[in-house]
């Protein structure tokens, strides 16, 4: 059998609907028309069954079999008795003559005979060939075989026309409902399948580049939900094309400026151009871009790896203070060129975590490096940190240029700068730095918010997990996790 192939979910949403409510319709019509015959049948044994025990009481009070006509004429039946030596038959109606006529062989007379008890019982086609359907009730009518078994037959071709009647209704019902379930599969299945065809369309267009399109969406059902989830990735994904345009324009000016300027220099020098005494100097300026452009590059591949996992946090317990302090002992000396005063806070002498030391001195680093690069000379800069509950706070603040308020919910974004000019200077950086921290952060289980305003600075806390003495115990501080 040929499978049915539907070109779409409308077509098929549609067949099905059709196909189980004609089928719902065509069992119930089916089942009513089988009921009534059944209760038709029943109704007739009952009043077949009371007109035989009035005959078998009538024969055992001695009256012969003709004067039982009397009770065959109301409803037209055909009464018979079965003897050893023959039937006897009694009928009003001349269409039970073929029947009478008939030869006992042609008959189920030897069944009912062999069959026959005092218990009434029905059979249907008694008469192997009549023209209308009969039904039989027989019942012996006394002990002995030679009592004889008595018959009563009645016509069910009403009964029959009743049920065809059913049928026929049913049948015509199932054709006018078709036509309604049609038109309203039609209608309710455009309706639910409409907004995912929208919804395809638009998808389309956001996969050619086109994030402009937006999915119309009402009410609160799982089509508008989802509606309101691709509306949402359209953002997203014109938030992340943006930035994406900008830093590959950022990035390839800052690769292709310093290049530019790194091979006029080498080819000055060995043209003659720049003079031998010279070369110190500008092979100072070569190195210092080198050494700009691998941090670049460095970052880049640090939140690739982060990014994909390849990176694990090797927890152990340490003293974030200690931490702290070493870091800071590492921009001593950029702190004192730019005449900055450090204010450095500490709740507590020490403060234990528990945490990846290598990837925390990472954010550090970065947050600490951020915060001088973007303060003028003589400004403060502070860090803190405090214990509460069950985390330790530490808090970077600097009382540099600060970030604007449109900018803030986007300096965690990749390749997303504050700065948007495309000249190299130190205070742009390659709007990675501040991704790869919260990608640490977030990789530890813990959080980092911002505060910024222009021209007040800039304020950077994030949570680290509060180190217990059992802990430190029983693991000696340390586990493995994926980033």
């Amino acid at each position: 059998m040929a499978r049915i192939r539907f070109k779409s979910i409308f077509d098929r949403m549609l067949f099905l609907q059709c196909v189980t409510v004609l089928s719902l319709l065509l069992i119930l019509g089916l089942g009513i028309g089988y009921v009534a015959r059944m209760q038709g049948l029943n109704m007739e044994e009952e009043a077949l069954i009371e007109t035989g025990r009035q005959a078998a009481s009538a024969l055992a009070q001695g009256e012969s079999p003709q004067s039982l006509q009397a009770l065959t004429e109301g409803r037209k039946l055909l009464l018979q008795i079965v003897y050893p030596d023959g039937i006897v038959s009694v009928f009003e109606d001349e269409k039970w003559q073929p029947l009478v006529s008939m030869p006992i062989d042609k008959t189920r007379a030897s069944e009912v005979v062999r069959r026959g008890g005092s218990v009434p019982e029905t059979m249907d086609r008694f008469f192997s060939g009549a023209s209308f359907p009969v039904y039989t009730l027989f019942v012996r009518l006394g002990e002995g075989e030679g009592d004889g078994v008595l018959l009563l037959h009645s016509d069910i071709a009403r009964l029959n026309r009743a049920f065809r009647q059913i049928a026929l209704w049913s049948l015509a019902i199932c054709v006018v409902a078709a036509f309604v379930v049609l038109f309203s599969s039609y209608f309710i299945a455009k309706r639910i399948i409409n907004p995912f065809v929208d919804m395809n369309h638009i998808v389309q267009c956001y996969s050619k580049g086109d994030f402009s399109q937006r999915i119309p969406v009402q009410g609160k059902d799982e089509a508008s939900q989802l509606g309101r989830s691709f509306n949402e990735m359209a953002d997203q994904l014109k938030n992340l094309e943006v930035t994406r345009q900008s830093f590959v324009a950022n990035v390839s000016h800052e690769l292709r400026s310093p290049l530019t300027s790194m091979k006029g220099f080498l080819e000055a020098m060995m043209d003659g151009t720049i003079p031998a005494e010279e070369h110190e100097h500008y092979i100072d300026i070569v190195l210092s871009e080198t050494r700009r452009m691998t941090a670049m590059v460095n970052d880049l591949l640090d939140l690739a790896r982060i990014e994909s996992g390849i990176i694990t946090v090797n927890y152990e317990v340490f003293d974030i203070n200690e931490l702290i302090r070493r870091t800071l002992i590492t921009f001593e000396a950029r702190i004192s060129e730019k005449s900055m005063e450090l204010d450095v806070r500490f709740a507590n002498e020490q403060s234990f975590v528990y945490a990846d030391s290598n990837q925390i001195s990472q954010v550090l680093r970065n947050l600490i490096d951020n915060a001088i690069k973007y303060s003028p000379d003589g400004r403060t800069l502070l860090v803190s940190t405090y214990a509460l509950r069950k985390e330790v706070y530490v808090t970077i603040r600097d009382t540099g240029v600060g970030i604007p308020a449109e900018d803030v919910p986007h300096i965690f974004d990749r390749f997303y700068k504050v700065e948007k000019a495309h000249t190299p200077s130190p205070q742009v950086g390659s709007g990675l730095g501040l991704a790869i921290v919260k990608k640490i952060i977030e990789a530890h289980g813990q959080s980092i918010t911002v505060k910024s305003a222009r021209g007040k600075g800039t304020q950077f806390t994030f949570t680290l997990e509060k180190a217990n003495t059992l802990k430190r115990v029983t693991d000696g501080g340390r586990k493995n996790g994926s980033v």
